[in-house]
């Protein structure tokens, strides 16, 4: 069996709540219409197409549009050798969708993970906490609206007090200028 059999079996089950397989490159995507649904695909995946293991979950904050979020989940079937992108959107207003922890455990880490940095709460989750960003952090560091030179903390004797310095990082650069070279920090001098 080959993806786009796999993915046409899923499309068979939910119909127009999955978007046309799309192919790139020898890797199949389908699109979810309705992040409530989300465990409900992955759980027929799982069951009845063998997609065994669930490879990873991630976030991408698409600001500025509507919705801001897309959740995707890569899956693996060890039986049949095959891989599967699911993906689905989650609104600003909402930012919220049913966990997947009820159809493979190792998704616990994800979606907290995702929770940290990107503030999207997974409902139903068994442990829904803060997993790299310490307890009462109020911010999501992977936001494209979170500053690259960080925000400054009310809690001194966990963090910093101050932004924490990114000079010479290799992702804080300068807005504008003449070229790449212009605004690399490694190339600029202290005074520049």
């Amino acid at each position: 069996m080959i993806n786009l059999d796999l993915a046409a079996k899923l499309a068979e089950k939910f119909g127009a709540l999955l978007a046309v397989p799309v192919e790139f490159r020898g890797e199949v995507t389908l699109t979810v219409a309705d992040a409530e649904k989300i465990a409900d695909v992955c759980a027929f995946a799982k069951r009845d197409l063998g997609f065994d293991y669930l490879v990873d979950i991630s976030s991408v904050d698409n600001y500025g549009e509507d919705p801001r979020w897309m959740i995707v989940y890569e899956l693996y079937g060890y039986g049949h050798r095959c891989h599967l992108r699911l993906k689905t959107h989650v609104s600003e207003e909402k930012s919220e969708l049913p966990t997947v922890t009820s159809v493979w455990k190792t998704a616990d880490w994800h979606e907290r993970e995702i929770y940290d940095m990107m503030g999207i709460r997974f409902r139903g989750h068994p442990d829904l906490r803060r997993i790299l960003m310490w307890d009462g952090y109020p911010y999501f560091p992977l936001r494209k609206d979170f500053p690259l030179g960080g925000k400054p903390s009310e809690m001194p004797d966990v963090a910093f007090t101050k932004p924490a310095p990114l000079e010479g990082g290799p992702f804080v650069t300068i807005a504008g200028g003449t070229g790449t070279v212009s605004r690399e920090p490694r190339t600029r001098t202290p005074e520049t």
